[in-house]
């Protein structure tokens, strides 16, 4: 599948060996062998989908090549429940693929609807919302994915594609301004951010010449002094919050001037959309 991020199909084909195992024994006991069916996947309350890709690569691997989908990805659909694919084939197999397709469709939803809320609730600040590292290990690339159907940003993928200094980072380098000039140095040409906890830290930060300012765990309040720091020193510099950010302080975070907010419950704790699956038989 030419959307699925490179090892998505491994990924899918581990989950099945893990849930299959043998085989079916339910389904083998109950559903004749040559019956086929039509399954409604469904959407039970509003949200945005993202993951049908994903689905039709499961069927597909269970040996059911026919599936069509009934509504747009990455869009807020308020009307549930509501068909969003329909799955033609075997039975046993519609079923043998059933709980992996909806463990991923309903994840992945989650991720997207959760990422939609946030961007909803910044909406004209120009403040961005932005993903992190704190993923499922291995759903990393299918996660961010998922947050960027949502709306929202993704930071770095991980610890090579981007410069992020945090306070370990600055023990071990000898300060900021030592780690900012050995980042230069050593990843010439990226973006260098730097994490900091207070407004001294923002200060030193901007003496450095970072490009970005990761402002960690900083009340409302520090976030505007953080800004007009900005403003008065380098306004060039970008400024992004974390920590403690949640749908009910999200605005005023983006209102204290902040071009970022980045936000690990995006990935790490996004409710799973509810999505079901229900089975018809074809019978003449």
């Amino acid at each position: 599948m030419s959307h699925l991020p490179e090892g998505t199909s491994e990924l899918i084909a581990r989950a099945l060996a893990e849930d299959i195992g043998q085989g079916d024994v339910t389904a083998n006991a109950t559903v004749p062998e040559n019956l086929t069916g039509q399954a409604h996947v469904v959407l039970k309350q509003p949200g945005v989908i993202f993951g049908l890709d994903v689905v039709e690569e499961v069927f597909r691997q269970v040996g059911v090549t026919e599936m069509d989908r009934t509504v747009v990805e990455g869009h807020w659909h308020e009307s549930a429940p509501r068909d969003v694919a329909l799955v033609n084939g075997s039975a046993r197999a519609i079923l043998a693929g059933e709980r992996v397709a909806l463990n991923f469709l309903g994840h992945l939803s989650g991720i997207a609807t959760l990422t939609a809320r946030f961007v909803d609730a910044v909406g004209g600040t120009g403040t961005r919302i932005l993903d992190t590292r704190k993923t499922t290990p291995g759903l990393r690339a299918l996660e961010k994915q998922a947050v960027s159907w949502g709306g929202g940003i993704n930071h770095r993928f991980g610890l090579f594609d981007a410069v992020l200094i945090k306070e370990n980072h600055i023990a071990m380098a000898g300060g900021p301004a030592a780690a900012v000039n050995a980042c230069r140095s050593e990843a010439a040409g990226m973006l260098i951010e730097i994490e900091a906890e207070t407004l001294d830290e923002v200060a030193e930060a901007i003496d450095a010449g970072a490009d970005r300012i990761l402002l960690d765990n900083m009340s409302v309040e520090d976030l505007r002094r953080a800004v007009d720091l900005r403003e008065s020193g380098n306004a060039g510099t970008e400024l992004e919050a974390s920590g403690g950010v949640s749908l009910a302080n999200v605005r005023d975070i983006a209102e204290a001037g902040v071009d970022f907010i980045s936000i690990g419950a995006l990935t790490h704790s996004a409710p799973q959309l509810d999505v079901s699956l229900l089975l018809e038989p074809n019978r003449i």
